[in-house]
């Protein structure tokens, strides 16, 4: 047999592109899915083999909600009222670098997702007054800034391997769309950005609020919400597609309809002073019509006392299902205070935002 001799250099040439092929490859991209009633991330549930107090941790979700991360105010009678205390000014930009700055913090507490949204919420905590927060045209194109902004968030999510509850439309902002045709178009085009963007983490909020009576089209009420889901989960890029839920006010049990669309279930506590109130929701969303087992997540609570024994938090966890943390200025309270807030501090800088953070670290064992 003749033997063939390589020479050493052509080896390492051949080596170097085995290497160069494989650095050009990436690491594989975090991906969220549902397993039964629970979460896990890259196949794994989110907080492996946690139990806190006998109670079941793992498959958990614990959130925040953090919708302003990419907030704008294209009125400019209005937009003066966000300026940030040490400029005089409002930068979208710099709220967004910010917010960006901050995920590394809240993740190390174990905050494993927060909801991000693109119409927002009300920079003061509720209502609506004029202002105009949209990354969507009134014909449901994207606004390229927006999604730079938001771009910038879902990447660092990514490299955190965290799940953003992505929010599509606010009641305080959806009067922006000039009709139904313009909401659909919307919907389609955002999913279609972050299936083309490559996100395998995310977890969409069509509505936040879908039974809220300030909705101003049709199809994002409570009646009509499940086609939106449904629009919503026709979207695939090879076979692959974004799970998908709605929530609805405080204290609200969802629908039928979006209990067996969607594939997990968002609920509020605001409005629920008893604790006990919330292990009931729980418990009563498992009766509606049509429930199978998924997760039952809190995605916006604004109640707190978490220094004590029960608090709503506490009691989901105990009912096991996520909860979401929501942070808003009250009157009288300072920069530091309030993650809805325009402008916002997103850094752990309050003490409610200290008690919340370290009540997660505490339950989840990060």
């Amino acid at each position: 047999m003749k033997h063939i001799i390589i020479p050493a250099s052509t080896v390492l040439s051949f080596m170097a592109i085995l290497l160069l092929g494989s650095c050009n490859s990436g690491p594989s991209r975090p991906t969220i899915a549902i397993e039964g009633n629970h979460f896990l991330i890259d196949g794994e549930p989110t907080y492996k083999g946690r139990y806190w107090e006998g109670h079941k941790i793992e498959g958990l979700l614990m959130n925040s909600r953090m919708v302003q991360g990419i907030f704008d105010d294209l009125n400019p009678e209005t937009a003066l009222k966000w300026k940030y205390p040490d400029t005089g000014l409002w930068d979208p930009e710099r709220n967004t670098n910010e917010f960006v700055n901050a995920m590394d913090d809240w993740h190390k507490h174990g905050l494993l997702s927060f909801t991000i949204n693109l119409q927002g919420g009300s920079p003061m905590g509720y209502g609506n007054h004029g202002w105009y927060n949209s990354a969507f045209t009134e014909q449901g194109e994207l606004r390229p800034a927006y999604m730079a902004r938001l771009k910038r968030i879902l990447d660092k999510a990514e490299a955190l391997k965290m799940a953003p509850i992505v929010g599509l439309f606010y009641f305080g902002q959806d009067q922006y769309l000039e009709d139904e045709a313009a909401v659909i178009n919307a919907a389609g085009n955002a999913m279609d950005w972050f299936l083309d963007q490559g996100y395998r983490n995310l977890l969409i909020e069509v509505a936040n609020e879908c039974d809220n009576g300030a909705y101003d089209h049709e199809i994002i009420r409570a009646d009509r919400i499940h086609e939106l889901i449904e629009l919503v989960k026709s979207k695939e890029v090879k076979g692959k597609r974004c799970l998908v839920s709605t929530s609805y006010n405080g204290n609200q049990i969802p629908h039928p309809n979006v209990v067996q669309s969607a594939d997990f279930l968002l609920v509020h506590g605001n409005g629920v002073d008893d604790p006990g109130r919330i292990s009931a929701m729980v418990e009563l969303i498992k009766q509606v019509e049509g429930y199978t087992p998924k997760p039952i997540v809190f995605n916006e609570d604004d109640h707190y006392d978490f220094g004590e024994a029960n608090n709503n938090m506490v009691a989901a966890v105990k009912a096991y299902a996520s909860w979401g943390y929501f942070d808003f200025r009250h009157d009288g309270e300072s920069f530091e205070d309030g993650y809805q807030s325009v402008p916002v501090d997103w850094k752990i800088s309050s003490e409610r935002k200290k008690a919340f953070f370290n009540k997660v670290k505490e339950i989840t064992g990060y």
